[in-house]
């Protein structure tokens, strides 16, 4: 097939299974300017399927690197809260979410940390209506990626950048399973895989994971009433949808008050375009109490205390080393993939869709916060035990797979 096959196919794929888009209902999309060929197609694709409107709105990394480069110091604390506000307000009356992922990993290396830091906490406490409409499991969403040449050349620094950007697109389009004659059946195949891993650990209905190896020893409690969620989802009203495509994880939500012990973490962390390489977190209580790093590490810690509930975590998921992404041997710095290969936590934020419903939020221990961002702790070293409130164990992963 050729490339722009593939691009229709993966415009299809977002639209269709991804999001599950109904007639009449808006979409609200945003993206790197890179991905505008994709953004096109994808567009075409929700008005054929009854689409009421598309917006697109772009970034650029030209764009976002003037603000550190010529912006004034009222430029670093500000953020477009009523933007914010409206793309929130769009969901919570109905309006579906598409992101196109593919943004500069490391694009603002070199900048003023603090700088970076108070842009950080601006946006993500402006973004806060956004993301809690989203995470609240009110409409269908959807992530796919795009290959920009930025996020070719960090993966694939050695190569000539055409040669970065059509070896990357190799990966994607595999990891996407846009290889497969029939895209859609060989996801809901996978699922079916992810529907009983699911199945099996509500079955245990555990008070507890511990995490062991790789220099990570971490106990999370999980919240009562916590559901295991992953692969296909669906709204109240029957719509299913995909939140991320590719998806290899299974997760559900951490007590935000018992996180104890050691995290190594496997994989660098983007935080909005700044790499954290090496980072190390110690728990007690539920919150991060030492926060260490090789590269960047005040940009973890500034990051990661936003606000109370960013340094406690939000969300837990389990994924196998057998996971094609991971097989694929490749470091993405981009989380979409990166979280798909590993085992991880996220600091902050819940979603509510791993919670029973009419639970009671506050004493189930779920997590608020103006932010979500997931780390991978996972590997082939690393072990995964349930624990029951009885005190009784159940093995889970061992040596970074399901033995479930």
């Amino acid at each position: 097939m050729t490339f722009e096959t593939q691009l229709d196919r993966l415009a299809q794929l977002s639209v269709a299974f991804g999001l599950g888009l109904k007639p009449g209902q808006e979409l609200v999309l945003t993206a790197d300017i890179g991905a505008i060929d994709l953004v096109r197609r994808i567009t075409r694709a929700a008005y054929e399927a009854g689409a009421s409107n598309v917006l697109a709105l772009y970034a650029d990394d030209a764009s976002t690197l003037a603000r550190y480069t010529h912006g004034t110091e009222a430029a670093f604390d500000y953020a477009p809260g009523w933007l914010y506000e409206a793309m929130g307000k769009a969901l919570t009356n109905g309006a579906a979410r598409l992101a196109i992922a593919g943004a500069t990993p490391g694009l603002l290396a070199g900048q003023n940390p603090d700088h970076v830091a108070r842009v950080n906490t601006a946006t993500s406490r402006a973004a806060k209506p956004f993301i809690d409409a989203i995470t609240s499991g009110v409409t269908n969403w959807n992530i796919v990626p795009f290959v920009t040449p930025g996020w070719a050349r960090q993966v694939f620094p050695d190569l000539p950048e055409a040669e970065a950007v059509d070896k990357l697109w190799g990966h994607v389009f595999t990891a996407l399973r846009l290889d497969h004659d029939d895209p859609e059946a060989a996801w809901r195949k996978a699922f079916e895989t992810l529907d009983a891993r699911k199945a099996h650990l509500q079955g245990l209905s555990l008070d507890a994971l511990h995490f062991e190896g790789g220099g990570t020893d971490l106990t999370l409690g999980l919240a009562k009433g916590h559901v295991w969620a992953g692969g296909g989802l669906a709204l109240d009203n029957g719509t299913a949808y995909a939140p991320n495509l590719p998806t290899e994880e299974i997760f559900s939500m951490p007590d935000r008050g018992r996180a104890d012990g050691r995290a190594v973490f496997t994989k660098p962390s983007v935080i909005n375009g700044t790499i954290v390489e090496g980072l190390v977190v110690e728990f007690a209580g539920g919150k991060a109490v030492k926060i260490e790093a090789e590269t960047n590490a005040e940009v973890a810690r500034t990051w990661f205390t936003t606000d109370e509930g960013a340094s406690r975590l939000g969300e837990v998921a389990l994924v196998p080393e057998s996971s094609p992404i991971a097989r694929s041997g490749v470091l993405y710095f981009n989380t979409l993939f990166d979280e798909n290969a590993a085992c991880h936590i996220a600091f902050g934020n819940a979603y509510a869709m791993n919670l029973a419903p009419g639970a009671d939020r506050e004493a189930a221990g779920m997590n608020a916060s103006k932010i979500h961002h997931d780390v991978m702790i996972g590997g082939p070293d690393i072990s995964v035990t349930g624990l029951g409130a009885d005190g009784s164990r159940h093995p889970i992963m061992k040596d970074g797979e399901f033995v479930i």
